[in-house]
């Protein structure tokens, strides 16, 4: 399949949320950013990393030299019956989870800046290429994340986890705008403080949001005293991977457990769970699945849906389907639930489609139902008939439907939709529908069964309502005036490197780049590895090289993390060196 192909497969409303991937944007220093990650990460990870990380590098398509093309990774990935596809910054949860549960994992096209080597709170392509994407070539692992997307679609979300959503995107965005102030991104930082401390209940989106944050984001696996990293959160972290295996960072038993762990987007996780293998992994997220709203239905799933406050779905025994925000339920002398009133546009589907005329649209408004099994028998025994008169209904929960039959909907032999003109709703003396409100219509269904997040006909839901009210934003270029000269000497390493010989003009040439680098760019420390490296590669004994090494210490000690970068990266360059001497 093309990836042409691929799109025509996939729902129009996830569609929104492709982007472009345009190669062009990425810069010289981009590279070069890219290339000091992974050769960092191979090394390291080569140690402290599931086994799969390597190996799943070179079979997902990705190179050390240059930032991958997510069309390759794409066509990688198909071995594994996985796809990619591009997409900027934070996407919906909902719309990111359905990504995953049709084997698509969405990839952020945009590079963090050199500034934010180390981590970065956006979604960038080093946390989705090379963070999420090589261990999905183990078959464990994969199927875990694909279960894991599919359970999730079903997940409540709640109002409040989506202001909470919005104030983490906003944080990020601002983060990465380099136009942004330092009191910019303490006050979108507050928004989201508040948002968090606004969370009155845990969701059952925020319960999964923690399970996936502590295995496919932060997890170990393996020993607990030996574990081996496999999220991609610590895959695509230079600095949070490294000090894991601090002794302050608590090493926990992964379980079901790890869903009353809160965490903080924020800063380093102060512990982290270790699984044993993948396949307890799928069985604590069946274990969690069981608890969930999908699966459990009746009062506690209405219950859930109406704290909610957002779009879900009641599904009834008969296969009848409402999906709309749900405002109140009734529930008869058992305790059962006998009447649903909804709010704003709602659908009605059988098994997962949507029953012609019954959109969102068309009940813009809101709605409501009775809920009862009816028989062709009730309804004679009722005096109603399509095209009789008036009649009256008396079902057992103590609800009682006068008017005329207008038209009737059957499935697989039961009567599914009941449609009324001139009617009135009541139970006992409250009137829950009124002849002047036009038509109603009764499913027909006593049993909730099921209810879940989202719409059960989710495609023309959101068309009926517009989509999920974001789109895809465009690639960002980390090229600016300031940086465009800087760039063209990273450029010109580059080409030095690759050529893969010397002569008297290269010579000149790296001659050229250290002048400028020296006179213009005194505090650029990357470009003074790659510098090195070249005096490793081609033996050149560079009679400036104690004066880069010099600067290199001096830069690295203007904060916490260029010190980290710039001593890992010198004693990458001293293994190496020594093994070209050996």
């Amino acid at each position: 399949m093309t990836q042409h192909a691929l799109t025509q497969t996939i729902p129009t409303y996830l569609k929104t949320f492709i982007a472009k991937q345009d190669p062009s944007l990425y810069t010289q220093m981009d590279h070069a950013s890219w290339r000091f990650i992974l050769k960092l990460s191979e090394d390291f990870f080569s140690h402290h990393a599931h086994q799969k990380y390597l190996s799943g590098l070179i079979e997902t398509g990705i190179s050390k030299e240059r930032i991958p093309l997510i069309s390759e990774m794409d066509q990688c990935l198909k071995k594994f019956n996985w796809r990619a596809v591009p997409v900027t910054g934070f996407i919906p949860p909902a719309a990111f989870m359905e990504f995953l549960s049709l084997g698509i994992l969405p990839i952020a096209c945009d590079m963090r800046k050199l500034e934010h080597l180390a981590y970065t709170p956006a979604p960038d392509i080093v946390h989705e290429a090379a963070g999420h994407a090589p261990i999905l070539a183990d078959p464990e692992y994969a199927d875990y994340l694909r279960s894991y997307g599919e359970i999730s679609q079903k997940a409540i979300f709640s109002s409040q986890d989506m202001e909470v959503y919005q104030a983490i995107r906003h944080l990020s965005d601002t983060k990465e705008d380099p136009t942004s102030t330092d009191e910019m991104i303490l006050l979108a930082q507050s928004n989201l403080d508040q948002a968090v401390a606004h969370q009155t209940y845990e969701s059952e989106a925020t319960l999964l949001a923690r399970m996936g944050w502590w295995t496919f984001e932060y997890g170990m696996v393996g020993d607990l005293t030996r574990p081996k990293i496999y999220g991609a959160g610590l895959l695509s972290s230079l600095g949070e991977s490294y000090h894991c295996f601090d002794g302050d960072v608590k090493k926990i038993p992964f379980s079901i457990d790890c869903i009353e762990k809160t965490y903080d987007i924020t800063r380093p996780q102060p512990q982290l769970f270790v699984s044993p293998d993948f396949q307890s992994l799928k069985e604590a997220l069946g274990e969690l699945a069981n608890r969930m709203a999908f699966r459990r239905g009746g009062i506690e799933g209405l219950q859930k849906a109406l704290q909610a406050g957002t779009v879900t779905t009641c599904m009834l025994d008969t296969g009848v389907q409402v999906s709309g925000k749900l405002t109140r339920f009734i529930q008869d002398d058992l305790g059962c639930p006998c009447y649903l009133q909804y709010q704003g546009p709602t659908q009605l589907s059988y098994q997962y489609s949507e029953i012609p005329g019954q959109d969102a649209t068309y009940h813009k408004e809101g709605f409501g139902t009775s809920l009862a099994r009816i028989t062709e028998l009730q309804l004679s025994q009722a005096g109603l008939s399509i095209g009789g008169g008036r009649g009256l209904l008396e079902l057992e929960s103590g609800v009682s439907i006068e008017g005329k039959l207008e038209n009737s909907l059957s499935q697989e032999g039961h009567l599914i939709l009941l449609t009324f003109a001139d009617c009135t709703v009541k139970k006992g003396s409250e009137i829950l529908f009124r002849p002047e409100w036009g038509k109603y219509d009764l499913i027909c269904g006593r049993e909730v069964v099921s209810v879940f997040g989202g719409a059960a006909d989710r495609t023309r839901y959101l068309e009926a309502v517009g989509g999920f009210h974001q789109e895809s934003g465009r690639m960002k270029t980390n090229l600016t005036e300031a940086n465009r000269e800087l760039n063209r000497l990273y450029g010109k390493v580059r080409q030095l490197r690759e050529a893969a010989r010397w002569d008297q003009l290269a010579s000149a040439q790296l001659e050229e780049v250290y002048g400028e680098l020296e006179k213009k760019y005194p505090d650029d420390w990357l470009l003074r590895i790659e510098l090195l490296e070249l005096n490793l590669q081609f033996h050149l004994k560079l009679p400036w090289e104690n004066v880069l090494r010099k600067r290199l210490n001096e830069i690295a000690k203007q904060t916490s993390e260029k010190n980290e970068m710039i001593q890992r990266g010198l004693r990458l360059l001293e293994k190496v060196g020594d093994l070209n001497v050996g």
